[in-house]
Protein backbone atom coordinates (compact mmCIF):
# COMPACT_ATOMS: atom_id res chain seq x y z
CA UNK A 1 0.00 0.00 0.00
CA UNK A 2 1.40 3.42 -0.96
CA UNK A 3 2.18 5.81 1.92
CA UNK A 4 -0.33 8.61 2.46
CA UNK A 5 0.79 12.18 3.11
CA UNK A 6 -1.79 14.69 4.30
CA UNK A 7 -0.78 18.32 3.73
CA UNK A 8 -4.10 20.19 3.65
CA UNK A 9 -4.21 21.23 7.30
CA UNK A 10 -5.62 24.64 6.43
CA UNK A 11 -8.77 22.78 5.36
CA UNK A 12 -9.00 20.54 8.42
CA UNK A 13 -6.71 18.81 10.88
CA UNK A 14 -6.41 15.35 12.35
CA UNK A 15 -8.35 14.87 15.58
CA UNK A 16 -5.92 14.31 18.47
CA UNK A 17 -6.36 10.97 20.24
CA UNK A 18 -6.41 12.65 23.65
CA UNK A 19 -9.14 15.00 22.40
CA UNK A 20 -11.26 12.09 21.19
CA UNK A 21 -10.85 10.35 24.54
CA UNK A 22 -11.93 13.48 26.38
CA UNK A 23 -15.14 13.55 24.34
CA UNK A 24 -16.23 9.91 24.76
CA UNK A 25 -17.79 10.14 28.26
CA UNK A 26 -20.07 12.98 27.11
CA UNK A 27 -21.32 10.85 24.22
CA UNK A 28 -21.94 7.69 26.22
CA UNK A 29 -22.29 7.99 30.01
CA UNK A 30 -22.80 11.70 30.73
CA UNK A 31 -25.31 12.42 27.97
CA UNK A 32 -27.62 14.64 30.00
CA UNK A 33 -29.02 17.92 28.67
CA UNK A 34 -27.07 20.70 30.41
CA UNK A 35 -30.13 22.97 30.43
CA UNK A 36 -32.17 20.70 32.70
CA UNK A 37 -32.50 21.20 36.46
CA UNK A 38 -32.04 17.65 37.74
CA UNK A 39 -28.82 16.10 39.07
CA UNK A 40 -27.98 14.26 35.82
CA UNK A 41 -27.53 17.64 34.10
CA UNK A 42 -24.94 18.93 36.56
CA UNK A 43 -21.90 17.19 35.11
CA UNK A 44 -22.43 18.37 31.51
CA UNK A 45 -23.29 21.87 32.77
CA UNK A 46 -20.03 21.95 34.75
CA UNK A 47 -18.08 20.59 31.76
CA UNK A 48 -19.37 23.42 29.55
CA UNK A 49 -18.43 26.02 32.15
CA UNK A 50 -14.93 24.57 32.53
CA UNK A 51 -14.45 24.43 28.75
CA UNK A 52 -15.57 28.06 28.46
CA UNK A 53 -13.00 29.10 31.07
CA UNK A 54 -10.24 27.06 29.38
CA UNK A 55 -10.88 28.60 25.97
CA UNK A 56 -11.11 32.10 27.44
CA UNK A 57 -7.74 31.67 29.16
CA UNK A 58 -6.14 30.62 25.85
CA UNK A 59 -6.98 34.00 24.22
CA UNK A 60 -6.99 36.17 27.39
CA UNK A 61 -10.76 36.68 27.35
CA UNK A 62 -13.36 36.45 30.09
CA UNK A 63 -15.35 33.19 30.21
CA UNK A 64 -18.60 35.10 29.65
CA UNK A 65 -17.14 36.48 26.39
CA UNK A 66 -16.96 33.02 24.78
CA UNK A 67 -20.06 31.88 22.87
CA UNK A 68 -20.18 28.39 21.44
CA UNK A 69 -21.22 27.86 17.80
CA UNK A 70 -21.22 25.10 15.19
CA UNK A 71 -17.95 26.37 13.68
CA UNK A 72 -16.20 29.20 11.89
CA UNK A 73 -18.89 29.73 9.26
CA UNK A 74 -21.60 30.25 11.86
CA UNK A 75 -19.34 32.49 13.93
CA UNK A 76 -18.60 34.65 10.88
CA UNK A 77 -22.27 34.87 9.90
CA UNK A 78 -23.23 35.80 13.44
CA UNK A 79 -20.61 38.55 13.59
CA UNK A 80 -21.79 40.07 10.30
CA UNK A 81 -25.54 39.73 10.62
CA UNK A 82 -25.80 40.13 14.37
CA UNK A 83 -23.88 43.41 14.18
CA UNK A 84 -25.67 45.20 11.36
CA UNK A 85 -29.20 44.03 12.17
CA UNK A 86 -28.84 45.32 15.72
CA UNK A 87 -28.09 48.96 14.84
CA UNK A 88 -30.73 51.10 13.11
CA UNK A 89 -28.40 54.07 12.66
CA UNK A 90 -25.12 52.57 11.46
CA UNK A 91 -25.61 50.06 8.66
CA UNK A 92 -22.34 50.07 6.69
CA UNK A 93 -19.93 47.12 6.63
CA UNK A 94 -16.30 47.18 5.52
CA UNK A 95 -14.47 43.99 4.65
CA UNK A 96 -11.77 42.91 2.18
CA UNK A 97 -11.68 41.19 -1.20
CA UNK A 98 -9.70 38.25 0.19
CA UNK A 99 -11.93 37.11 3.03
CA UNK A 100 -13.23 33.57 3.40
CA UNK A 101 -16.54 32.99 1.61
CA UNK A 102 -18.25 32.73 5.01
CA UNK A 103 -17.62 36.47 5.32
CA UNK A 104 -18.03 37.45 1.66
CA UNK A 105 -21.31 35.58 1.19
CA UNK A 106 -22.70 36.80 4.51
CA UNK A 107 -21.89 40.35 3.41
CA UNK A 108 -23.61 39.76 0.07
CA UNK A 109 -26.67 38.50 1.93
CA UNK A 110 -27.01 41.67 4.01
CA UNK A 111 -26.19 43.77 0.95
CA UNK A 112 -29.26 42.34 -0.77
CA UNK A 113 -31.31 43.63 2.17
CA UNK A 114 -30.06 47.15 1.59
CA UNK A 115 -27.03 47.31 3.87
CA UNK A 116 -24.03 48.96 2.16
CA UNK A 117 -20.83 46.88 1.95
CA UNK A 118 -17.45 48.33 1.03
CA UNK A 119 -14.47 46.18 0.01
CA UNK A 120 -10.80 46.87 0.71
CA UNK A 121 -8.23 45.83 -1.89
CA UNK A 122 -5.09 43.96 -0.76
CA UNK A 123 -1.58 44.57 -2.04
CA UNK A 124 0.19 41.93 -4.14
CA UNK A 125 1.30 40.13 -0.97
CA UNK A 126 -2.25 39.77 0.28
CA UNK A 127 -1.99 42.45 2.95
CA UNK A 128 -4.64 45.06 3.79
CA UNK A 129 -2.90 48.32 4.63
CA UNK A 130 -4.33 50.55 7.38
CA UNK A 131 -4.32 53.62 5.13
CA UNK A 132 -6.60 51.76 2.71
CA UNK A 133 -9.15 51.44 5.52
CA UNK A 134 -8.66 55.03 6.63
CA UNK A 135 -9.55 56.29 3.15
CA UNK A 136 -13.04 54.78 3.09
CA UNK A 137 -14.24 54.32 6.68
CA UNK A 138 -16.89 56.77 7.92
CA UNK A 139 -18.85 57.41 11.07
CA UNK A 140 -21.66 55.36 9.50
CA UNK A 141 -19.54 52.17 9.52
CA UNK A 142 -21.10 49.68 11.92
CA UNK A 143 -18.63 46.82 11.45
CA UNK A 144 -15.16 46.33 10.00
CA UNK A 145 -14.28 42.67 9.37
CA UNK A 146 -10.74 41.69 8.32
CA UNK A 147 -9.34 38.18 8.72
CA UNK A 148 -6.28 37.67 10.93
CA UNK A 149 -4.50 35.38 8.45
CA UNK A 150 -5.60 34.54 4.94
CA UNK A 151 -6.70 30.95 4.44
CA UNK A 152 -5.16 30.67 0.96
CA UNK A 153 -1.88 32.58 1.00
CA UNK A 154 -1.33 32.78 4.78
CA UNK A 155 -0.61 36.53 4.95
CA UNK A 156 -1.06 37.97 8.45
CA UNK A 157 -2.90 41.26 8.61
CA UNK A 158 -1.96 44.33 10.74
CA UNK A 159 -5.05 43.82 12.88
CA UNK A 160 -4.00 46.08 15.76
CA UNK A 161 -3.53 49.10 13.46
CA UNK A 162 -6.76 48.36 11.61
CA UNK A 163 -8.61 48.11 14.93
CA UNK A 164 -7.38 51.54 16.02
CA UNK A 165 -8.75 53.14 12.85
CA UNK A 166 -12.08 51.32 13.13
CA UNK A 167 -12.54 52.33 16.77
CA UNK A 168 -11.64 55.95 16.00
CA UNK A 169 -14.78 56.00 13.85
CA UNK A 170 -16.97 54.12 16.31
CA UNK A 171 -16.95 50.91 14.27
CA UNK A 172 -16.91 47.45 15.79
CA UNK A 173 -14.03 45.28 14.62
CA UNK A 174 -14.36 41.57 13.83
CA UNK A 175 -11.59 39.23 12.77
CA UNK A 176 -11.95 35.78 11.26
CA UNK A 177 -9.14 34.04 13.17
CA UNK A 178 -10.08 30.52 12.09
CA UNK A 179 -6.64 29.83 10.58
CA UNK A 180 -4.73 31.32 13.52
CA UNK A 181 -6.36 30.19 16.78
CA UNK A 182 -4.33 27.32 18.21
CA UNK A 183 -1.40 27.98 15.89
CA UNK A 184 -0.19 31.43 16.91
CA UNK A 185 -0.54 33.29 20.23
CA UNK A 186 -3.66 35.50 20.39
CA UNK A 187 -4.44 38.01 23.11
CA UNK A 188 -7.80 39.65 22.43
CA UNK A 189 -7.02 42.42 24.91
CA UNK A 190 -3.80 43.28 23.08
CA UNK A 191 -5.21 43.21 19.55
CA UNK A 192 -8.35 44.99 20.84
CA UNK A 193 -10.90 43.24 18.61
CA UNK A 194 -14.59 43.27 19.54
CA UNK A 195 -15.44 39.96 17.83
CA UNK A 196 -13.30 36.94 16.87
CA UNK A 197 -14.23 33.69 15.12
CA UNK A 198 -12.64 30.27 15.63
CA UNK A 199 -13.30 26.67 14.62
CA UNK A 200 -12.17 23.55 16.51
CA UNK A 201 -11.35 21.34 13.54
CA UNK A 202 -8.59 23.74 12.47
CA UNK A 203 -6.59 23.01 15.63
CA UNK A 204 -6.95 19.23 15.98
CA UNK A 205 -10.38 19.36 17.58
CA UNK A 206 -13.72 17.93 16.38
CA UNK A 207 -15.71 19.19 13.41
CA UNK A 208 -19.02 20.94 13.95
CA UNK A 209 -18.05 23.16 16.88
CA UNK A 210 -16.43 26.57 17.23
CA UNK A 211 -16.78 29.79 19.13
CA UNK A 212 -17.33 33.51 18.73
CA UNK A 213 -15.55 35.84 21.12
CA UNK A 214 -17.83 38.80 21.88
CA UNK A 215 -16.18 41.51 23.97
CA UNK A 216 -18.19 42.30 27.09
CA UNK A 217 -20.44 45.29 26.41
CA UNK A 218 -20.62 44.71 22.64
CA UNK A 219 -24.17 45.04 21.35
CA UNK A 220 -25.00 42.19 18.98
CA UNK A 221 -28.22 40.47 18.00
CA UNK A 222 -29.03 36.85 18.79
CA UNK A 223 -28.05 34.26 16.21
CA UNK A 224 -30.75 31.71 17.12
CA UNK A 225 -34.06 32.33 18.83
CA UNK A 226 -35.36 29.67 21.16
CA UNK A 227 -34.02 28.67 24.56
CA UNK A 228 -31.78 30.59 26.93
CA UNK A 229 -28.50 28.88 26.00
CA UNK A 230 -25.40 31.05 25.49
CA UNK A 231 -26.85 33.91 27.50
CA UNK A 232 -29.94 33.92 25.28
CA UNK A 233 -27.96 34.75 22.15
CA UNK A 234 -27.53 31.31 20.59
CA UNK A 235 -30.41 28.98 21.39
CA UNK A 236 -30.09 25.21 21.01
CA UNK A 237 -29.03 22.23 23.10
CA UNK A 238 -25.28 22.40 23.64
CA UNK A 239 -22.87 20.03 21.91
CA UNK A 240 -21.19 19.04 25.18
CA UNK A 241 -18.77 16.49 23.71
CA UNK A 242 -17.71 18.88 20.95
CA UNK A 243 -17.25 21.77 23.37
CA UNK A 244 -15.15 19.65 25.73
CA UNK A 245 -13.06 18.37 22.82
CA UNK A 246 -12.52 21.89 21.47
CA UNK A 247 -11.27 23.14 24.83
CA UNK A 248 -8.92 20.19 25.21
CA UNK A 249 -7.52 20.63 21.68
CA UNK A 250 -6.99 24.37 22.06
CA UNK A 251 -5.31 24.08 25.47
CA UNK A 252 -2.98 21.32 24.25
CA UNK A 253 -2.00 23.22 21.11
CA UNK A 254 -1.52 26.53 22.90
CA UNK A 255 0.83 24.89 25.38
CA UNK A 256 3.11 23.89 22.50
CA UNK A 257 2.63 26.77 20.06
CA UNK A 258 6.28 27.82 19.96
CA UNK A 259 7.45 24.25 19.35
CA UNK A 260 5.01 23.74 16.50
CA UNK A 261 5.78 27.11 14.92
CA UNK A 262 9.47 26.23 14.70
CA UNK A 263 8.57 22.87 13.19
CA UNK A 264 6.27 24.41 10.55
CA UNK A 265 8.97 26.87 9.49
CA UNK A 266 11.48 24.02 9.16
CA UNK A 267 9.07 21.99 6.99
CA UNK A 268 8.45 25.00 4.73
CA UNK A 269 12.18 25.45 4.19
CA UNK A 270 12.74 21.81 3.28
CA UNK A 271 9.82 21.82 0.84
CA UNK A 272 10.83 25.07 -0.87
CA UNK A 273 14.49 24.02 -1.06
CA UNK A 274 13.52 20.75 -2.79
CA UNK A 275 11.60 22.44 -5.61
CA UNK A 276 14.02 25.35 -5.95
CA UNK A 277 17.00 23.07 -6.40
CA UNK A 278 15.11 21.29 -9.19
CA UNK A 279 14.78 24.59 -11.06
CA UNK A 280 10.97 24.73 -11.12
CA UNK A 281 9.52 28.06 -12.26
CA UNK A 282 7.10 29.27 -9.59
CA UNK A 283 5.97 32.23 -7.50
CA UNK A 284 5.40 31.96 -3.76
CA UNK A 285 2.29 33.94 -2.93
CA UNK A 286 1.65 35.89 0.25
CA UNK A 287 3.69 37.93 2.68
CA UNK A 288 6.92 37.04 4.49
CA UNK A 289 4.85 37.63 7.62
CA UNK A 290 2.63 34.61 7.17
CA UNK A 291 1.05 31.73 9.04
CA UNK A 292 3.81 29.13 9.67
CA UNK A 293 3.30 26.01 7.57
CA UNK A 294 1.12 27.67 4.95
CA UNK A 295 2.71 27.60 1.49
CA UNK A 296 0.86 28.89 -1.58
CA UNK A 297 2.68 28.44 -4.90
CA UNK A 298 1.85 29.30 -8.50
CA UNK A 299 3.70 27.33 -11.19
CA UNK A 300 4.23 28.87 -14.61
CA UNK A 301 2.10 27.47 -17.45
CA UNK A 302 0.67 24.75 -15.23
CA UNK A 303 -2.75 23.80 -13.87
CA UNK A 304 -3.53 23.60 -10.18
CA UNK A 305 -6.30 21.04 -10.61
CA UNK A 306 -4.01 18.79 -12.61
CA UNK A 307 -1.31 19.03 -9.93
CA UNK A 308 -3.84 18.25 -7.19
CA UNK A 309 -5.11 15.13 -8.96
CA UNK A 310 -1.65 13.91 -9.95
CA UNK A 311 -0.45 14.28 -6.37
CA UNK A 312 -3.60 12.53 -5.16
CA UNK A 313 -2.75 9.54 -7.35
CA UNK A 314 0.66 9.52 -5.66
CA UNK A 315 -0.95 9.43 -2.19
CA UNK A 316 -0.48 13.12 -1.37
CA UNK A 317 -3.36 15.40 -0.34
CA UNK A 318 -2.95 19.14 -0.93
CA UNK A 319 -5.29 21.92 -2.01
CA UNK A 320 -5.46 24.22 -5.01
CA UNK A 321 -5.89 27.95 -5.36
CA UNK A 322 -8.37 27.33 -8.15
CA UNK A 323 -11.88 25.92 -8.23
CA UNK A 324 -12.80 23.81 -11.24
CA UNK A 325 -16.23 23.97 -12.81
CA UNK A 326 -17.50 21.72 -15.57
CA UNK A 327 -16.12 23.95 -18.34
CA UNK A 328 -13.24 26.08 -17.13
CA UNK A 329 -10.72 26.23 -14.31
CA UNK A 330 -11.54 29.38 -12.36
CA UNK A 331 -8.75 31.19 -10.55
CA UNK A 332 -9.65 31.82 -6.90
CA UNK A 333 -10.82 35.26 -5.76
CA UNK A 334 -7.71 35.61 -3.57
CA UNK A 335 -5.25 34.87 -6.38
CA UNK A 336 -7.12 37.32 -8.60
CA UNK A 337 -7.17 40.00 -5.91
CA UNK A 338 -3.41 39.87 -5.35
CA UNK A 339 -2.87 40.02 -9.14
CA UNK A 340 -0.80 36.89 -9.71
CA UNK A 341 0.32 36.98 -13.38
CA UNK A 342 -1.96 34.98 -15.68
CA UNK A 343 0.76 32.56 -16.79
CA UNK A 344 1.21 31.53 -13.12
CA UNK A 345 -2.28 32.00 -11.63
CA UNK A 346 -3.88 28.83 -13.01
CA UNK A 347 -1.03 26.73 -11.68
CA UNK A 348 -1.72 27.58 -8.03
CA UNK A 349 -1.65 25.05 -5.19
CA UNK A 350 -1.66 25.31 -1.40
CA UNK A 351 0.43 23.03 0.79
CA UNK A 352 -0.42 23.47 4.46
CA UNK A 353 1.65 21.50 6.96
CA UNK A 354 0.46 20.35 10.37
CA UNK A 355 2.00 19.02 13.54
CA UNK A 356 1.79 15.42 12.36
CA UNK A 357 3.82 16.08 9.20
CA UNK A 358 7.50 15.13 9.08
CA UNK A 359 10.59 16.41 7.29
CA UNK A 360 10.31 13.34 5.08
CA UNK A 361 6.78 14.42 4.12
CA UNK A 362 7.95 17.89 3.12
CA UNK A 363 10.73 16.51 0.95
CA UNK A 364 8.47 13.86 -0.58
CA UNK A 365 5.88 16.43 -1.65
CA UNK A 366 8.60 18.52 -3.23
CA UNK A 367 10.03 15.53 -5.10
CA UNK A 368 6.56 14.54 -6.30
CA UNK A 369 5.97 18.02 -7.75
CA UNK A 370 9.35 17.91 -9.47
CA UNK A 371 8.47 14.54 -10.98
CA UNK A 372 5.13 15.85 -12.30
CA UNK A 373 6.40 19.18 -13.62
CA UNK A 374 9.71 18.03 -15.02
Amino acid sequence: MKPFIYADNAATTQLDTAVFESMVPWLTDEYGNASQQYAFARAPKKAIAEARSTIAACINALPEEIYFTSGGTESDNWAIKGSVFFDEERKEIITSRIEHHAILNACEAVKRLGYPVLYLEPDTEGVIHPETLRQIITNQTRLTSIMLANNEVGSIQPIMKLCVIAHEHGSLFHTDAVQVVGHMPIDVREVDVDLLSASAHKFNGPKGVGFLYIRKGTNIGAFNDGGAQENGLRAGTENVAGIVGMAKALKDNCEQIEKYQHKMIALEKIFIKTIKEAGLDFIRNGSDNHLPGSVNLSFRNSNGELLLHRLDLMGIAISTGSACDSVNTQVSHVIQAIKVPEEYARGTIRVSFGKYNSEEDAEAIGRALVKILK
